[in-house]
């Protein structure tokens, strides 16, 4: 058959990471959804070679000088793949995007509503018409001049800098002097301009304290040190700063978050006085559509933002074309469940999920056509009830003459699907075959599948039929006013496994990770208080660079440096913990600064990365590796899976407990070495879990975890559920924020929060036992648990 009219794209040989060779054929113009156990190689399959491979020949296709400016992706392991058309990638994005980046920066619909107020805004008698650009807070012509756009100004005053007056200067009564040598040099600089750095701060003249803490002169002066013994010290000139001016450089300018952090602690953050808050100049905001300002129509959600663009009064041909165009484009952003955002919400507060959705909108509005769609789970965060208007929209992409690859764990978006792709059986090593690329109803002959057992034979859960267990004691909180939230009243019973449930936007991660863990928090030294630790376990990376791994984060690599250490090799040559380090210099490879790899530089070509052609990609120098334990070098050790480790270091108990944690949590496939920046939220997650398990404490623990499931198989959720359910019958408390309503069926009390979203939401809609809130009427989430209870 002809290439061009093969209804198939064809995969042969795929490698990529667990991928074994794999050979897969997959039809355009519809749905196919990606499943397997967590770590089986579906993400390596569409993401790590489906899309990298349409990016490659797309780069392929641009002019070689255009190409060195984009960011291009590595080639695939792949021998072949044929009847690709041009993808666009939906992934969950783990970088945090920038504090000026928000809702209408993501979706372009900033754009069209500043081009709505330049061209068809109400302007006062005698302006000039303003561009675009000066309704942008993130530009030069738009931006306040005062707080640069942000909206908010920092300051310090004498109190935060020094939160002591009774002790001298010498004695450390500016606590926000930087620490060490750099603060001492600053005193002695202070004592040679001749001020008296011995007497108590308070008693100083007002005029010098002034002059010490704000002053933005930079005095250039003579200093000669004490002498100390054995110790010789020339002088030299040093420059003043005030702490005021230290403080500022520090937050705004160091690249150390720890730095940054400790300098936050001297400033307080206040609405910029000049703007009051809304980012802009007085000219832009002195103009207005249908009697608001840009800053006061940018804050209401967007579906009162389309209320008001739709009853505004007709303003001419311009007005009503400007109008149309941006409810078009806000349209699908409210389809997809989002409707409660506003334009200036900002991105790092949105979550993984939602900032995908909002990109996935933008698609809906571009109109591509003859495209591949690849989503990265676009269910994550999703109540079934958003779930639904998702599948609308993924149709609806399909019937524009796209075809839509989803790598998802969601049994309602599986069953969905034209087409399945189950990767599996396991994971790690144990993974990285395609069982099953056909419609779905025939993975229910596929016996090795994990998929195919929940989603043809449902099982009932191993926490359930049980006995609702009871509470002892309770955490209450009332007048909760935040975000959404306004004059809530919820109660937190101890001792039990608690579900809080709702729509996205109903204030569930407001009402946990903020007013509930902050309550806890500032009540744990208490006396009489039941609970005596918090843990919060949130689905952050363990680390940002490839230097972390699960082995450091975990404290695993101590206790294996420290056993490598103990050898007589290493006794004999007198060496520390330090040299089985690759993130130090001494035991690492120096050419590839521990990393185990060297970037190859291609000039037009994406830069390809090679293992190091000195160490093999091993991290360690030869001599560090002729240091055996047990027959295996430190390389070999962190090469292996947690759970190959576990065999192995089954007579160390330090390491031993670490690994069986892991493995209870259904982490056994993952590497000792295995980068941070591999791992997904989902992993993240568990490892902090796994972390917590191995110190477990009698201490009562009240442990809160943001959407646990996200990013998980129903065969490793029944895993999670294992190991939470096995904290309580500990004696501790479990609070998950939650959308999987299996979960929440096995659980003793559930919250539901709604009903709708944003201003729709806010408030407690029910809260008791599984079966009380499923006949709750008003509760979205009633129906769809009652379904999963099977009442």
């Amino acid at each position: 058959m002809h290439q061009s009219t093969d209804p198939y794209v064809r995969v042969r040989g795929a490698r990529e990471h667990n991928l074994r060779g794999v050979d897969v054929d997959i039809p355009r113009d519809a749905l196919t959804v990606f499943t397997g156990v967590s770590g089986s190689g579906k993400s390596s399959l569409a993401f790590g070679t489906l899309y990298a491979e349409a990016q490659r020949r797309y780069f392929e296709s641009v002019a070689p000088y255009a190409r060195r400016l984009i960011h291009q992706i590595g080639a695939p392991k792949v021998d072949s793949v044929t009847g690709l058309p041009p993808a666009v990638s939906l992934e969950q994005r783990r970088s945090t995007p920038g504090s000026r980046s928000s809702v209408g920066t993501v979706t372009l619909l900033s754009n069209s509503l500043r081009m709505l107020y330049s061209r068809a805004g109400a302007y006062p008698p005698g302006a000039e018409r303003l561009d675009s650009d000066a309704f942008s807070p993130n530009t030069a012509a738009g931006a306040c001049p005062s707080c640069h756009g942000i909206g908010r100004i920092h300051r310090t005053d004498e109190q935060l800098l020094v939160p002591d007056p009774d002790l001298s200067i010498r004695q450390g009564a500016i606590a926000a002097w930087p620490g060490a040598w750099q603060g001492k040099n600053l005193r002695d600089i202070l004592e040679a301009l001749g001020h008296d750095v011995d007497a108590p701060w308070r008693e100083l003249p007002a005029r010098d304290r002034e002059w010490i803490l704000f002053t933005e002169e930079q005095p250039v002066v003579t200093v000669h040190p004490v002498r100390e013994a054995e110790r010789i010290q020339r002088p030299y000139q040093g420059t003043y700063m005030s702490a005021h001016r230290y403080v500022m450089r520090t937050f705004a300018d160091s690249k150390s978050a720890s730095l940054r952090a400790r300098a936050e602690k001297f400033l307080t953050d206040s609405p910029c006085p000049v703007c009051e808050g809304r980012r802009l100049r007085p000219e832009a905001l002195a103009v207005t559509f249908a009697g608001r300002t840009i800053a006061e129509l940018a804050a209401v959600p967007l579906t009162e933002l389309d209320g008001v663009l739709a009853s505004a009064p007709p303003g001419g041909e311009a007005a009503r074309v400007l109008a149309e165009d941006l409810r078009a484009r806000i349209a699908p952003v409210t389809e997809l469940g989002l409707g409660y955002l506003s334009l200036d919400r900002t991105a790092p507060s949105l979550s993984a999920g939602e900032l995908q959705r909002l990109r996935l909108a933008t698609q809906l509005k571009s109109g591509l056509f003859g495209v591949v769609y690849v989503l990265d789970e676009p269910s994550a965060g999703l109540h079934p009830a958003d779930t639904e208007a998702l599948l609308t929209v993924l149709d609806r992409l399909k019937a524009a003459g796209n075809t839509v690859f989803v790598v998802e764990h969601d049994l309602d978006v599986v069953r969905h699907a034209d087409w399945l792709v189950d990767v599996g059986p396991l994971a790690g090593e144990h993974g990285g075959r395609v069982l099953h690329s056909g419609p779905p109803a025939g993975l229910a002959e596929v016996a090795e599948s994990a998929t195919a057992r929940h989603l043809f034979a449902p099982l009932e859960s191993p926490e359930r039929p049980r006995p609702v267990r009871e509470a002892r004691g309770a955490v209450r909180l009332s007048g909760v006013d935040r975000h959404n939230l306004r004059g809530v009243t919820a109660e937190f019973p101890l001792g039990v496994f608690t579900a809080v449930t709702g729509v996205s936007g109903s204030g569930k991660s407001t009402l946990v990770g903020q007013a509930l863990a902050g309550e806890v928090a500032g009540r744990l030294a208490e006396p009489g208080f039941p609970v005596r630790r918090l843990v919060e376990v949130d689905q952050k990376p363990i680390g940002r660079t490839p230097r972390s791994n699960l082995a450091t984060y975990t404290g695993l690599f101590d206790v294996v440096r420290r056993l490598f250490t103990a050898s007589d090799e290493a006794r004999a040559r007198g060496w520390k913990a330090g040299r089985f380090s690759f993130n130090v210099t001494g035991g690492r490879c120096e050419t590839c600064q521990g990393e185990g790899f060297v970037s190859v530089e291609l000039l037009f070509l994406p830069s390809t990365y090679a293992p190091c052609p000195q160490c093999g990609g091993a991290r360690y120098n030869a001599e560090t590796l002729q240091v055996r334990y047990e027959g295996l070098t430190i390389a070999e050790v962190l090469s292996l899976t947690v759970e190959a480790a576990a065999v192995f270091f089954a007579q160390v108990p330090a390491a031993a407990r670490s690994l069986r944690a892991l493995e209870d949590i259904g982490l056994g496939y993952l590497r000792l070495g295995q980068p941070a920046t591999e791992l997904s939220g989902g992993e993240a997650q568990r490892i902090k879990l796994a972390t917590e398990l191995q110190r477990l404490r009698r201490d009562h623990t009240l442990y809160l975890l943001d959407e646990p499931t996200t990013g998980l198989h129903p065969a490793d959720v029944r895993v999670l559920l294992r190991q939470l359910h096995g904290l309580v019958e500990a004696g501790h408390s479990v609070v998950v924020v939650e959308h999987d309503m299996d979960v929440v069926a096995g659980a003793d009390w559930v919250i539901d929060l709604g009903p709708g979203g944003g201003a729709e939401g806010g408030r407690v809609v029910a809260s008791g036992t599984p079966s009380e809130v499923a006949r709750t009427p008003g509760s979205r989430t009633a129906g769809y648990l009652a379904r999963a209870l099977g009442v």
